[in-house]
């Protein structure tokens, strides 16, 4: 069984930056994605940012060049640097880490996030 445990949210001002952190508990065989989702009012869950165990990076293009993801195999743990923060990056933000080679998902309990204009 993994866990995995967020830190990092809360309110910010348009234009800020907020860093979030995700370590995970337990272990999870073989090649991974870990990434950041978000569910925002009214919208989709969508993902905001992923890092692959191998390193490949993808971004939604709402955050390109705002969003830095960042992951450390060894420690189990995954950051999401967020900078010029806008009023609809708001929302409740979730780590997971995703098998690559199985069904396994694990999702964290989420952070708010919330951008005033």
């Amino acid at each position: 069984q993994v866990q995995l445990v967020e830190s990092g949210g809360g309110l910010v001002q348009a234009g800020g930056s907020l860093r979030l952190s995700c370590v995970y508990y337990g272990s999870i065989f073989g090649l991974n994605v870990m990434g950041w989702y978000r569910q925002a009012p009214g919208k989709q869950h969508e993902l905001v940012a992923s890092a692959s165990t191998a390193g490949t990076r993808n971004y939604a293009d709402s955050v390109k060049g705002r969003f830095t993801i960042s992951r450390d195999n060894a420690k189990k743990t995954v950051d999401l640097q967020m900078n010029s923060l806008k009023p609809e990056d708001t929302g409740v933000y979730y780590c997971s880490i995703r098998s690559q080679i199985s069904s396994s998902h694990y999702w964290g309990q989420g952070t708010q996030v919330t951008v005033s204009s």
